[in-house]
């Protein structure tokens, strides 16, 4: 959502700053400089000063706005075009994870939705969910973002999972920074829609036992006691790279995110870098394997400090358990 509010806000600014300078000329009064004209069609507002060139009929007549503004709108609109794409074209992955469960179980995972928009309702995205028909939903933290909350965003996300299946959540580090009043009240609010939060607790489901970690625990963590083995246990926690705690309480499946897929994928290499500004992570994506123990990493769905994923489309998870 920050590189549309940017678009936004940048072709906004400048349509406004060609009509300033054309009123600027009628009267006669300081102009604004060429260069800065220029300057925003160059850092993505061409849309908006072509508009502005049209509708003010303002330096039309002059080659390097002429030419220069039209060239750079046709290269705005590819690059956005590319970008764009990049970030809302859902695809599923789905992996494999024998337990000795008594039953086949279908758990979908959605992970780092940032408050991205995927259409009203998130429809595009809960349509992917009921194309996975889900026996549970699983929500490994960063539903919502520090740096642009929307706490109406996420809602609307929850409002629609808890209609396809039982929804239980664990609270990430976005989450973990907003903590306050506000965030009390959308949790308290999850609850009220039938969401389990699972911060530091666990759930006997039957067949296994769903466990969670809360992330601002990771570091120091001592709300239950290591399980026996009795039932196979499943994970969720938030970030990958505390798996030597997960595998030490006996888990054996985990489901996490945070990693975003390194952002940038490079065919053959991988991921480009992780939140922790770790280059080329050795996990950034994928299914992997320590000693009994499964983990899987999300890719995510949304983004939080740089805008834009390359070669790294949003994915929702699907893990068949049996």
């Amino acid at each position: 959502m920050i590189l549309v509010y940017y678009l936004i806000l940048v072709n906004l600014a400048a349509f406004i700053l060609y009509g300033t300078d054309k009123s600027y000329a009628k009267k006669g009064a300081r102009r604004i400089p060429e260069r800065t004209l220029l300057f925003w069609a160059w850092i993505g507002g061409s849309i908006g000063a072509f508009i502005g060139m049209k509708v003010f009929h303002h330096k039309t007549l002059k080659p390097k706005f002429a030419v220069t503004v039209p060239l750079l709108m046709v290269l705005e609109i590819f690059i956005c075009g590319f970008c764009l794409y990049q970030n809302y074209h859902l695809v599923t992955t789905e992996y494999e994870a024998d337990l000795g469960l008594g039953q086949d179980l279908t758990v979908v995972q959605v992970s780092d939705l940032h408050n991205q928009f995927f259409g009203i309702g998130e429809s595009a995205l809960m349509k992917k969910i009921d194309e996975a028909d889900p026996d549970i939903i699983v929500v490994t933290g960063d539903v919502v973002d520090e740096t642009h909350t929307s706490y109406s965003i996420a809602l609307s996300f929850f409002e629609g999972a808890v209609k396809r299946a039982p929804v239980y959540y664990v609270t990430g580090n976005h989450e973990a920074r907003l903590q306050g009043a506000k965030m009390s009240s959308f949790q308290d609010t999850l609850r009220s829609l039938g969401v389990t939060i699972l911060d530091d607790t666990y759930i006997d489901m039957g067949d296994y036992i769903l466990a969670g970690i809360g992330d601002t625990s990771l570091d120091s963590f001592d709300a239950y006691l290591p399980f026996g083995g009795e039932k196979p246990v499943i994970m969720l926690a938030h970030e990958p790279q505390y798996h030597s705690l997960y595998q030490s309480l006996g888990t054996d499946l985990v489901l996490t995110g945070h990693y975003h897929g390194g952002q940038i994928i490079i065919p053959g290499v991988g991921g480009v870098v992780s939140p922790e500004f770790e280059f080329f992570p050795d996990m950034y994506e994928g299914m992997h394997t320590f000693g009994s123990m499964k983990l899987v990493l999300s890719r995510g769905l949304g983004n939080s400090i740089a805008p834009v994923r390359i070669n790294n489309y949003p994915e929702l998870v699907v893990v068949k358990v049996k």
